[in-house]
């Protein structure tokens, strides 16, 4: 998209953090607000998936959306941006369903926000420090209601919190983190006829000293509520990619908790089924001799029980043996052990990478049948604490992401800006894995006219690369998306360079950063050309 126009004095790129509400519905129009700063007013916004018009209102950050009927399900990102240069992506969620929008005063239980029905999404805002929203809704004896908050994954500023109460105030249920992350999922089956109160609330993030609860621009959340059918996981966990026709779904309020679902009517953006290309069995009563490739789906069914499987290894040969489990709803925190014939153990794990599952990268000893073990660290057992075993060989892999730059904590760099006539280096990081050793060269691609950057060779052992843009003089000034690959030299297959908008870290043991996105990366990176700079004036004599 092309920009005309003298630069202002003042001017700066977009600041936008969070949009409120965090949804819409395809076919509708809805008022949003931008969290940020934006100077000059009005911006643009930049989408990556056609279908989203925004159209500037007076107000700096307000923007009427209109979603067109055919917009692309599900997640998606906005960027905001103008002739100085562009935000960074920020996650919206489109579906085909309607959504609720919070409305206040809603922050006592006996002024709950009254929902006409028992399955719903509200797109809603914390707005002020001590802030809790409720909303009352009808249930029958016995009927089961699935609560989940998106917050955590949409980068809010703030740890939420479900509540669940009786028309008095009593607390009936109570969840503060969900399996695999920070946003909580609550399963509340209603002892009685009557009204009830959903609440949601929470204290900061990243944790401060205050102990009130959170609110302000950045706590924006989106409550899901469900007494119908909610699909958790398939069983197996994984399906062979050329499976077609049904599968056995596990969630709530389903026939006794499972139902046999074909694939096709399950939309990837509501609940995506894993593929798998290697062989996928289910945990036997019998011993279970695995192959290699495959996986195994199974579950801890008493207190203090290991799963064990044998498997075959030749002397020498390397395995990568993981387990997962909680990113499909499972409460374990599991545990990986590998024993020799003789019942020695050789390896163990518990977290591998900063993540929260156990993996082992294991070379067999010698010839011979080991056995591969699972448990949970805290013992406990039951239908929730399912996972995932697979065993597989590792296979050689490259990653290709954008570098941290020099603020603190450093984050990862989005955006390259460039003035007509001069260059601009852009950093990558290429990380080879398990014997990667295919030469790549770095390569750009989506410049705007004017705009060109020679192909870098990349390290025979990965690491930093740098790419030069280099804008002609007379380059038109732009901002739009461009795209970094790895490309191999003497071959076809190429790897993205990603902007990753996940961060781990800490701060006297507190939490910070996000490790779970709706969204967690994306290829699309910023490019900006501004004019070249006016001459100095001669300094007067």
């Amino acid at each position: 998209m092309l920009l005309a126009g003298a630069r202002l004095l003042s001017a700066a790129e977009p600041v936008f953090t969070h949009i409120h509400p965090a949804g819409a519905q395809a076919g509708t129009t809805v008022a949003v607000t931008l969290n940020g700063a934006f100077n000059p007013w009005p911006c643009q916004i930049h989408a990556d998936t056609p279908g989203l018009t925004f159209t500037p209102q007076k107000d700096a950050g307000k923007f009427d959306l209109t979603v067109a009927a055919d917009a692309a399900p599900g997640p998606h990102l906005l960027r905001a941006f103008n002739a100085e240069g562009a935000s960074a992506p920020v996650a919206i969620v489109i579906t085909k369903e309607p959504q609720t929008l919070e409305t206040e005063p809603n922050d006592d239980f006996r002024s709950a926000q009254a929902l006409e029905s028992s399955v719903a999404v509200i797109n809603g805002r914390l707005d002020k420090s001590d802030d809790v929203d409720s909303f009352q809704i009808g249930l029958t004896k016995d009927q089961t209601l699935v609560c989940r908050v998106e917050a955590n994954v949409l980068a809010a500023g703030f740890d939420a919190m479900l509540r669940i109460t009786d028309s008095g105030g009593a607390t009936l249920a109570f969840n503060h983190d969900g399996p695999s992350s920070m946003d909580p999922l609550l399963v509340f089956t209603a002892p009685a006829d009557g009204k009830y109160i959903v609440q949601t609330m929470g204290h900061k993030y990243p944790a401060g000293s205050d102990i009130l609860f959170a609110g302000g621009a950045d706590c924006v959340y989106r409550l899901h509520l469900s007494t119908g059918p909610v699909v958790r996981n398939t069983w197996p966990l994984a399906v062979p990619r050329g499976h077609v026709g049904a599968v056995t779904v596990e969630g709530w309020n389903l026939p006794g908790n499972q139902a046999q679902i074909d694939i096709a009517s399950l939309p990837p953006c509501v609940f995506p089924v894993i593929r798998s290309d290697i062989a996928e069995v289910v945990e036997t009563a019998e011993p279970l001799t695995l192959t290699i490739p495959s996986a195994v789906s199974g579950r801890l069914s008493a207190h203090r029980e290991e799963d064990r499987y044998t498997f075959p290894a030749v002397k020498g040969e390397a395995l990568e043996i993981s387990v997962s489990g909680p990113d499909q709803g499972s409460e374990i925190d599991a545990w990986v052990k590998v024993f020799d014939a003789q019942g020695k153990e050789l390896a163990v794990n518990d977290d591998a990478g900063g993540s929260t599952d156990p993996r082992l990268l294991w070379t067999a000893p010698e010839d011979g049948t080991y056995t591969v073990a699972v448990g949970d660290l805290t013992q406990r057992f039951g239908e929730n604490w399912f996972y995932r075993l697979s065993l597989t060989r590792p296979v050689p892999a490259v990653t290709a992401t954008m570098a941290l730059n020099a603020a603190t904590p450093p984050v990862a760099v989005h955006a390259v800006k460039i003035e007509a006539g001069k260059t601009a280096e852009v950093k990558i990081v290429a990380a080879y894995t398990n014997g990667f050793a295919t030469p790549l060269k770095l390569i750009a691609r989506g410049l705007p006219a004017g705009v060109t950057a020679a192909e870098v060779a990349v390290p025979e052992k990965g690491g930093e690369v740098t790419l030069t843009l280099a804008a002609d003089p007379a380059a038109v000034p732009a901002s739009q998306p461009f795209q970094l690959v790895l490309q191999e030299t003497a071959g076809a297959m190429e790897y993205p360079v990603t902007y990753q908008m996940t961060s781990v870290s800490e701060n006297n043991g507190v939490p910070q950063g996000y490790r779970r996105l709706l969204i967690d990366n994306t290829p699309n990176l910023w490019l900006t050309v501004t004019p070249a700079a006016a001459p100095a004036e001669p300094a007067a004599k």
